[in-house]
């Protein structure tokens, strides 16, 4: 599959966000992208992990979905709470992990673009605008729960919708979905130029193995598991 150039038009123009809440970027036109494309009838409910804004909780909503929006930082709830507020949209934001916010309910849609930047601290950042980028030294730890944690979340049928980097390993994530059950399969892939975090760790992941001297473009990956 060709890894196409993304120009970035905000799916949800004008929105909220406050101090340290990720602002809809290349990642989340993708992710948008993605969701327009999948069929998702009126009273369908979706959870969005890591809302920040909830600029896509909000395209869910607008196509009769109803959206329940999680996120760990409590200015990301309050921003997505507002902007909802703003586009008479109805969402349930609600703060904390979305593993034990969400525990015992059931969705037919899963969005989320997690947490997938490779970091020198193994440690997740538990404070700051780093919480919504940063994601260990393999950028896997958010991904990875949430793969291993899917199939819990989905009705019989249902779909998760992520995106990531390609730094992270597209293929590992296809294979840990499949060993929980899921069919799974990159939908679409895309170049973006190197942001001003990548740009900054340029050294630590030449070490890595992660990039090689020249790289000036991220590949970005949207992957679509379903439960069968």
């Amino acid at each position: 599959m060709p890894s196409t150039a993304l120009t970035y038009i905000d799916p949800v123009p004008h929105l909220i966000a406050l101090p340290g809440v990720y602002r809809p970027q290349a990642d989340t036109l993708l992710l948008a992208d993605a969701l327009a494309r999948e069929p998702l009838r009126p009273g369908s409910e979706v959870v969005e992990i890591g809302t920040g804004t909830g600029a896509l909780a909000l395209q869910a909503a607008a196509r009769g979905a109803e959206v329940t929006a999680v996120d760990v930082a409590w200015s990301a709830v309050l921003a997505a709470r507002l902007n909802g507020w703003r586009r008479r949209r109805k969402l349930r934001v609600l703060h904390g992990d979305f593993a034990t916010r969400t525990r015992g309910r059931r969705f037919d849609l899963i969005l989320t673009n997690p947490p997938y930047v490779p970091c020198p601290d193994a440690r997740l950042p538990t404070r700051g605008g780093r919480r919504a980028w940063d994601a260990g030294m393999d950028g896997r730890a958010l991904i990875d729960r949430i793969c291993t944690t899917a199939p819990a979340l989905l009705r019989p049928g249902g779909v998760l919708l992520m995106v990531h980097s390609g730094m992270c390993g597209a293929q590992e994530t296809l294979g840990l979905l499949s060993r929980q059950g899921m069919s799974a399969q990159v939908t679409e892939r895309a170049s973006v130029p190197w942001g001003p975090v990548l740009r900054s760790r340029r050294a630590w992941l030449q070490e890595r193995g992660l990039a090689e001297e020249n790289d000036d473009q991220e590949e970005l990956v949207i992957v679509r598991a379903q439960r069968l």
